[in-house]
């Protein structure tokens, strides 16, 4: 075996180092895992990394040479009966390819440190055949909406490569708080990341800085006497909280609840403190041919902040399959 490369591929943007590592390569233990990282024989866009590092969508990994006697898998444990109900009442569509899920606000997609309950460890209550569906992309643990999983192998790689080319039509709702200068338009601002007191973020990257393309459509439903609109957003590429971003630093109106990029001018007297934004449709080619496209409800904090706001609230439809 030889030294290779590869991409970390659009659908594990924002994915651990070590956990990325160790689903490719079961039999890699803790220890080795660490000897690699010190030594440097393991590295990302050419440096050094540590095994907390978060990947971006695009990195080169240079990967030596790895253990190939799979580690042995443990029994899987069964779900409790609560969970595996709850996860099943999510579920918005299903078919024997794609599994479409309405997530709730404050439920992980991957499990992290102290996240003990995540979409992941969940998903083996919607086996098919015995086969636990597979994650093709996440949200925000805080972002609410349609989250897609694929029931087989075949279907996993369509929609990855799906998601690697943009063929994915996506529509998020915001609210944000203050209304942007106009009423629609376009914002395309180069992003980076940065270790900060509180974690990694998102940022707009300096000037001079080579930063990750980052564009993301937008449009103005209503506005509520300039302290808070209600907003249509459709992302154009994939970056890691660029929605959060893209209304903090370009629209310079933060997301209701978004504290993280927003601060104290992200929340409002009386106003749910959660986040306000809402992974609303997707629109995906199926596995199968032509074409899906599946609409989530708001969740209760939302539906309340624009009854409170009198923002109009669009009716919900059914998921759509054309052939």
């Amino acid at each position: 075996m030889s030294v290779i490369s590869l991409t970390v591929p659009p659908a594990e943007d924002d994915t651990r180092l070590d956990r990325w590592l160790k689903r490719r390569y079961p039999a890699l233990t803790q220890g080795a895992l660490q000897k690699m990282l010190r030594t440097g024989q393991i590295r990302v866009n050419g440096k050094k990394a540590e095994a907390n590092t978060r990947l971006l969508a695009g990195q080169e990994l240079r990967i030596p040479p790895m253990p190939s006697k799979p580690a042995p898998k443990a029994e899987p444990k069964k779900l409790p009966d609560a969970v595996a109900a709850e996860i099943q009442s999510r579920v918005l569509y299903r078919d024997d390819s794609v599994i479409v899920i309405d997530k709730p606000p404050g439920l992980a997609v991957q499990g992290g440190p102290g996240i003990t309950k995540h979409v992941d460890g969940m998903l083996e209550a919607l086996a098919y055949d015995g086969e636990k569906p597979r994650l093709v992309h996440r949200l925000d643990r805080d972002t609410s909406g349609i989250l897609v999983v694929a029931r087989t192998a075949p279907a996993a790689a369509h929609l990855a490569r799906a998601f690697r080319g943009r063929d994915m039509e996506k529509t998020y709702w915001a609210i944000v708080v203050g209304e942007p200068e106009h009423r629609a338009g376009r914002i395309s601002m180069p992003l980076a990341r940065e270790n900060g007191p509180r974690g990694e973020r998102t940022v707009p990257a300096a000037p001079g800085e080579t930063g990750l393309r980052s564009v993301t459509d937008y449009t103005t439903l209503d506005v509520a006497k300039r302290r808070a609109a209600f907003l249509e957003m459709k992302p154009q590429t994939g970056r890691t909280h660029q929605l959060r971003v893209h209304c903090a630093d370009g629209l310079r109106c933060p997301i209701l609840g978004d504290g993280k990029y927003g601060g104290e001018a992200a929340h409002l007297e009386g106003i749910s403190g959660s986040l306000h934004l809402h992974a609303r449709t997707l629109r995906l080619p199926h596995p199968e041919g032509g074409t899906l496209e599946v609409s989530a409800a708001p969740p209760p904090h939302f539906e309340a902040t624009m009854g409170f706001f009198g923002f109009d609230n669009p009716i919900p439809y059914k998921p759509k399959r054309q052939k």
